[in-house]
């Protein structure tokens, strides 16, 4: 298991990692984006923001990076990050297929990615990932699995992600949607030769939706690393937008809204790593305060009364608009 680096690492951020969901393409659905990023979002603009993040995580202390297929150029800004920094060997790199991006560097494209789990999307996207990644790539998820997922049925291809596995190859997925518990547990059970297929699972959790923690508390017993993305809520657990009793929390410790929202999932005993999805500077060094954050009983009871309806809170993210 490639994350076996992090259990070394003795910086306060090793189980901090960065996701470049919101930096490798013009287009995302967090809120704030339209301040984040340049008004000029050419693709050598974003590289070059891509670079400065990623400089500035692992100088802090990060070590693990998060990609995908669909994030417009991220494996492209990735790898080209990687051959510049040939000190950074002790980083682990993982990316996602399953889903393609669409959208041609625009923002108002009428559709931004299409999703497809089948054999063949995972042998044209595993060829373009090793093709910008190569011996880098440490771990390959199946990107926003969810119960209906034909991937968790085709043996075929679970044949040729336990090869991958053999040659190297940590294959985990990630969850999205209402029934995220249900699909990490139809996940766990997928096997090849007996043996469980996957390693990781990356899935949604913060303050707002907490729906999959019993079954991710179960994947971490089972003996996989658990990734959580989206710990912020695309931006709305973030000033301005964070609800009132997370803005007196954070008031009360003297850290940003967006700190007290990640040391909340940080304290999760199951939690590996908990991603950072930070598109400026500013947001990265205030996203790497979360270690030090200390809440009390009382500041986390407050903080569990945020939980949403899962329901209601993925309707609320499919109506997020990219900008």
């Amino acid at each position: 298991m490639p994350f076996a680096r992090l259990a070394s690492a003795t910086t306060p951020t090793c189980h901090v990692g960065l996701g470049l969901a919101a930096v490798g393409r013009p287009g995302y659905i967090n809120l704030g984006r339209d301040r984040d990023l340049p008004a000029d979002r050419t693709v050598d603009a974003l590289r070059e923001r891509t670079h400065e993040l990623l400089d500035a995580a692992y100088a802090q202390g990060v070590r693990y990076f998060d990609a995908a297929r669909s994030y417009g150029r991220s494996e492209e800004f990735l790898a080209d990050w990687l051959k510049a920094r040939p000190d950074a060997g002790d980083v682990v790199i993982g990316s996602k297929w399953g889903y393609t991006y669409t959208a041609n560097w625009a923002t108002d494209a009428e559709q931004h990615e299409v999703k497809d789990h089948s054999l063949a999307a995972y042998e044209r996207q595993r060829a373009e990932t090793a093709e910008l990644l190569g011996d880098r790539l440490d771990l390959y998820q199946i990107h926003s699995v969810t119960p209906d997922s034909p991937a968790l049925a085709d043996k075929e291809l679970h044949a040729r992600l336990a090869e991958a596995a053999a040659q190297g190859l940590t294959i985990g997925f990630s969850t999205s949607g209402p029934d995220q518990a249900d699909a990490v547990r139809a996940a766990l059970a997928v096997t090849v030769d007996g043996e469980r297929l996957f390693r990781t699972v990356q899935s949604t959790y913060n303050a707002l939706e907490t729906s999959a923690e019993p079954a991710l508390a179960e994947a971490h017993d089972a003996g996989l690393t658990v990734i959580v993305k989206e710990g912020m809520a695309n931006g709305r657990l973030a000033e301005p937008y964070a609800p009132e009793p997370l803005k007196a929390v954070a008031q009360e410790t003297g850290l940003g809204c967006d700190a007290v929202a990640l040391a909340l999932v940080l304290r999760r005993p199951w939690a590996g790593v908990v991603l950072s999805g930070a598109a400026t500077l500013g947001q990265l060094a205030s996203n790497l305060h979360a270690p030090a954050v200390d809440l009390d009983e009382e500041q986390l009871t407050r903080l569990d009364a945020l939980a949403e309806d899962p329901r209601t809170y993925w309707q609320r993210r499919g109506q997020l608009p990219w900008h």
